[in-house]
């Protein structure tokens, strides 16, 4: 099974702990993703084969040396589980090791099933372009909008019919589908309990504000909150007058969304201990929000202020490298960066949508 803390009953209980326990099945191997089977590492940080203390089953790392289920790893299964609660955007990576571990159930003759889960973000709020050629990677890992509006099963059903895994390799595929969800919603609405999915993305509400700011936050520059309280609800930078900013951005009357004013000192991370003046983001209505809109007219407002406060020329060329692969594209940064203005960017985002609504409905599980 391919899991991490997400994988919980409604009472917390562990699906580690319940499958270990169940009568008829052997749990052979446990896979896990970035941050571990029982969320003990940190992002990034490479995780190596080791054997979980609790079940003394071995853990096969799929965010280290590997990030794809070899044979070696598989020799012992029939079926390879995937019960990991995602977000609901491309860039997180739990979806990019679901479809890689889906090849390797292909490529071995393995049943691979999906324990469904909510998308957090509901399943109606499609944004963003198509991950292109040139810009895949473990954090656009498939040709999907940067919000796909489909949960990791209906996911599944997609890149297995539209041709997505590696050759348009197809494997055995069953879904275990939910019962009583909705597309319209999002995770508070589930009377669910929320287990973070990863350090930051610590609230039910959290893979919405993660889909308002995360691409911005690849560029290390203006603060989005992580090494604070809000992580990925806030805007901050050393130079940002909070009051003149927060009056600016609602005087734009961006659809379904205030700003406050706020002055934050981060705890950790690349802003810890600065006194950052800026924004924190108030979704009023989320039918009406465009959300991966609010990073690219925060630097608008940024750049009408503080022109020389260019947060592309402050970062490095790993970290544009990293704001590309988020958006999927190059395209993104060169209309964007030419004068600033989300104007220039929002039909290149919009472009792919509704052609993708149309094809990604025929995945649909939920109505």
């Amino acid at each position: 099974m391919i899991t991490n803390p997400t994988g919980v009953d409604r009472n917390l209980v562990s699906t580690i702990d319940i499958l270990s326990n169940a009568e008829g099945v052997k749990l052979t191997a446990l896979f896990g993703p970035e941050h571990g089977v029982r969320g003990d590492f940190s992002a990034g940080d490479k995780v190596d084969t080791y054997t979980d203390p609790v079940t003394k089953i071995p853990v096969y790392s799929l965010y280290g040396k590997t990030r794809k289920p070899t044979k070696e790893m598989m020799k012992n299964i029939d079926i390879l589980i995937f019960d990991i609660q995602d977000i609901g955007s491309r860039s997180y990576t739990y979806i990019s090791t679901m479809g890689l571990a889906m090849e390797a159930a292909a490529e071995f003759k393995k049943k691979f099933v999906v324990l469904d889960r909510p998308n957090p973000m509901g399943g109606l709020k499609i944004e963003g372009n198509l991950a292109e050629d040139g810009y895949i990677s473990f954090v656009s890992q498939f040709k999907v909008p940067y919000a796909h509006a489909l949960t990791v099963g209906e996911l599944a059903r997609l890149l297995n019919g539209e041709g997505h895994l590696k050759g348009g390799i197809k494997c055995d595929l069953e879904v275990v589908a939910m019962e009583g969800w909705k597309r319209d919603m999002t995770f508070d609405q589930t009377g669910l309990p929320w287990v973070l999915t990863s350090p930051h993305i610590p609230y039910k509400e959290s893979a919405i504000y993660y889909t308002t700011s995360g691409i911005m936050g690849e560029l290390g520059v203006i603060s989005e909150g992580v090494g604070y309280t809000l992580p990925f609800q806030m805007f901050g930078a050393e130079w940002i007058d909070g009051l003149k900013f927060a009056d600016e951005l609602n005087s734009m009357s961006i659809p379904g969304v205030i700003f406050r004013p706020l002055t934050f000192k981060p705890y950790y991370g690349a802003h810890k201990g600065k006194s950052l003046g800026g924004v924190q983001i108030f979704i009023t209505d989320y039918t009406k929000v465009n959300l991966m809109s609010i990073q690219f007219l925060v630097m608008e407002v940024n750049h009408k202020f503080y022109p020389d406060k260019n947060p592309f020329k402050m970062c490095t060329p790993d970290r544009l490298n990293m704001f590309d692969k988020v958006c999927g594209s190059g395209k993104i940064r060169e209309l964007f960066t030419k004068k600033m203005k989300y104007s220039d960017i929002e039909e290149y985002l919009n472009k792919d949508v509704e052609s993708f609504r149309k094809v990604s409905s025929k995945y649909y599980l939920y109505t």
